[in-house]
């Protein structure tokens, strides 16, 4: 199975978990293809099977300066995705109270718009409680490679 690794970062960090996201889909025998600039017509080229978004979330509760392109250019040209699975890990900071992980729930919006099915809980990754994020995402990682397998 194909799977397209969409990343947002501020600071790095959604990036790396991307990164290793990237590392463990593939040790699974799942095609796992990631690029922190990705263009929607990569990906529509990669012609994904499933997708999983990995995303900080800005103290404001957005998404990160450098997904908002790829974010708008989902959102404009509607991609066929209708029926894809998918997940969501979000980084954010449970100090900001209602905007935690707020990049998540937008990307959550846009596949409820798209027709793509999360098929695990979003991940919520608390950068007030870990310094391990990558290794903190695994057994949710793990969690999605069995509900991809189905």
């Amino acid at each position: 199975m194909k799977v397209a690794i969409l990343s947002g970062t501020v600071y790095g960090t959604a990036e790396d978990v991307a990164r290793h996201a990237a590392t463990v889909l593939k040790a699974a025998g799942f095609e796992a293809w990631h690029d922190p600039r990705a263009q929607l017509a990569q990906i529509q080229e990669f012609a994904p099977q499933a997708l999983l978004v990995v995303t900080a979330t800005t103290g404001m509760g957005e998404l990160p300066d450098n997904f908002v392109p790829l974010y708008s250019a989902i959102r404009d040209q509607f991609p066929a995705w209708q029926g894809l699975p998918g997940g969501v890990i979000a980084l954010g900071d449970a100090s900001y109270g209602d905007t935690f992980c707020g990049g998540g729930e937008l990307i959550r919006e846009l596949y409820a718009e798209l027709g793509v099915r999360e098929v695990l809980e979003m991940l919520r990754l608390d950068a007030s409680e870990t310094v391990t994020p990558e290794s903190d995402a695994e057994p949710w990682l793990e969690r999605f490679i069995a509900a991809l397998r189905g």
